[in-house]
Parts: C-alpha cells; structure tokens; sequence
C-alpha cells in the first residue's frame, strides 16, 4: 500500500522541520511549503491525502488556501493556529476545515490527529457491511460517503459525513457535545467543543431547505442535537 501524501503548509522553517520528521517517522510522505504561493502551486499540481495548514502565511493566507481548496477538492484540511485566534479557527472550520491544532503542540499529538482524519475520511471496514439509510428524502451511503438529499448530492466533508451518519443512525437518540467529539472525532479531550457546534451549523447549511428552522437536525437545549427523520 503506498504511503499517504501530506502537504505541510507552514512558514516557520523549525516547526516544518519536526513535524516533516514525526510525520515520516509515521511512514507518511511529507511535502513543505513554506507559504501559501507556494502551497497553492504544489495543489494545483497534485491534491495530496491531507494538507496540514497554518493559517498565518506569507504571500497567501490560510484562510484563502482553505477556500480554495473547498472550491476543488475534500481533501482533510487540519489547521494550525495560534493559541488566541479563535476566530480564525472558526472562520476556518466554517469554511470546511475538519480539525485544528493550537500552537504550540505536541508533535505526536498531531500525528495522531492526521491518523485520526485519515481514518474518517475513507469507509472503515465496519461501514462496508452497513447499509445506505433511507428517509425523508434522505439517502446516505456510508460505503460510498455519498449523500443525496431529495434526490440532490450533497459534498460533505469527512467530518460533517461522520456526524450525519451518526446522528441518522441513531434517530431520534440526543448526543451531547462531548459525545460527539468523542465518536467523531476520537479525540476529546483535545478539541473545544465550539466546534461541535460550528459543524452543526455548516451541516445544516447543507442539508436543511431552512438552516435557520432545521427539521431534521435538532437542537436539544440543555442536552445536545439529535436527527428527526
């Protein structure tokens, strides 16, 4: 099986260099750019697997290659970030990005997120025996990752794919934030649960014919979110 390519955008030469080394010491193959020119004209060569993305960049910001990059592809964005732009990182997962890491972080930490997105972002071998769910004109498929919604395909991302698959699943039943952080993302402890609620509101964007008045992906207030069908 060929290695997972990962585009590594960041301008700060040292923290390149670690998490180039940590990442193929994981058996990943590692490409850098040191700012967003140039991590625009590595993509528009070759998508990899997962980009890793600073979001302070020279010559092209984080945000604008996050944008792009929705335009063309789903590729799994994680987004590094400083410890005080929240709104940035909002700004981003808003965009499509499916995870962040503040700065400064453990290298091994972000390993085991890139691990954690590639695993969601291709059907597990427990999803191929699952079958597509059916209602209220909804279809989705969770051996293809599609989902049509009155006939329409929808793009979700990785991230916005598990939370529907999860939530239609299990109809009617209310998951708490902390819930959905841990069965989407697997990863906690790590992650504010701001974005529990920022993918909410880009999945409805998506899927809902009012976003504003969701019928099928509810808010339990005091509780968490839960699929009507």
């Amino acid at each position: 099986m060929n290695a997972r390519r990962i585009l590594v955008v960041e301008d700060e030469a040292s923290i390149a260099e670690v998490v180039q080394l940590y990442l193929r010491r994981a058996g990943f193959q590692v490409q850098i750019a040191p700012d967003g020119r140039t991590a625009l004209d590595a993509l528009a060569v070759q998508i990899p697997d997962l980009v890793v993305l600073d979001l302070m960049l020279p010559e092209v910001d984080g945000l604008t290659i996050t944008r792009w990059l929705r335009d063309r592809s789903d590729v799994p964005i994680i987004m590094l970030t400083a410890r005080r732009s929240e709104a940035e990182r909002i700004a981003g997962l808003e965009m499509g990005a499916d995870d962040y890491v503040v700065k400064p972080f453990s290298p091994q930490e972000l390993v085991s997120r890139v691990r954690a997105v590639l695993r969601r972002t291709h059907a597990s071998p427990d999803l191929l025996d699952e079958q597509p769910l059916e209602y209220s004109g909804f279809r989705i498929d969770p051996r293809t990752r599609l989902v049509e919604v009155n006939g329409d395909e929808i793009e979700l991302t990785a991230r916005e794919f598990d939370m529907l698959w999860l939530l239609a699943r299990h109809p009617r039943q209310v998951f708490s934030r902390d819930r959905l952080l841990e069965r989407v993302w697997g990863l906690a402890d790590y992650i504010d649960p701001s974005t529990v609620t920022v993918h909410i509101h880009r999945l409805r964007a998506k899927v809902e014919a009012d976003p504003a008045n969701p019928r099928h992906i509810l808010t339990v207030w005091g509780g968490g979110y839960k699929f009507e069908p």
